[in-house]
């Protein structure tokens, strides 16, 4: 090793008969975003989720929306997921860990993450309503845990306040984007050492 870190970019695709998925990951970009999901409301929020982890993201999706937002909003965090995995390659350098808290407004998020390379998700995060405009409030975890699942990453979220949906989904999308900025963040002082005693972060 030279010391220094390859470029962290990712392409995926995915099609299967419920879904056609293609994404473009850049852990060290701007922010900048495009995304076409057929979902309004998951639009904006992975447009935040670029935005807020200095993501440079790509997300162009066809679903069967005519039956409900299920297929689809699971199947981008599976994508989603797969391009961090694969963008992170050795995790060489990375500090592995990273943790925010978000308010939006009366609302309060945290996420904690651990690249760890054992998928799991904690979610804890409630809904008075059931959808926010057409998506079903209940699709966030099935996103989340996708995502965490083929990311390889334990993720905890946990709304610590809140009652408005939009707000609550909002915190939480935020939450992930600012905890993952730091968990991909290099760290300085590691060089390209692979932040675990075991030397790989595998399962």
């Amino acid at each position: 090793m030279d010391g220094t870190l390859t470029p962290r970019r990712a392409e995926i695709a995915r099609a299967t008969s419920e879904t056609r998925i293609r994404a473009t990951l850049d852990l060290d970009g701007s922010g900048a975003s495009e995304i076409a999901t057929g979902i309004g409301f998951l639009d904006h929020m992975l447009t935040a989720l670029a935005r807020h982890g200095m993501l440079d993201l790509t997300v162009e999706a066809q679903g069967d929306l005519h039956i409900d937002f299920h297929h689809t909003t699971e199947d981008v965090g599976i994508v989603l997921g797969q391009a961090v995995r694969k963008a992170l390659g050795e995790k060489r350098g990375i500090r592995r860990y990273g943790h925010a808290v978000v308010p939006m407004d009366e609302a309060l998020v945290e996420a904690a993450i651990d690249i760890s390379g054992r998928p799991f998700l904690a979610w804890d995060v409630t809904f008075a309503r059931d959808k926010i405009g057409e998506m079903d409030t209940e699709l966030f975890e099935e996103f989340f845990r996708a995502f965490a699942t083929n990311a390889g990453i334990t993720l905890h979220v946990m709304q610590k306040a809140g009652s408005n949906a939009h707000h609550i989904a909002e915190a939480a999308f935020k939450a992930l984007a600012r905890a993952l900025r730091a968990a991909v963040e290099p760290d300085p002082r590691a060089g390209v050492a692979i932040p675990s005693t075991k030397g790989v972060l595998e399962a």
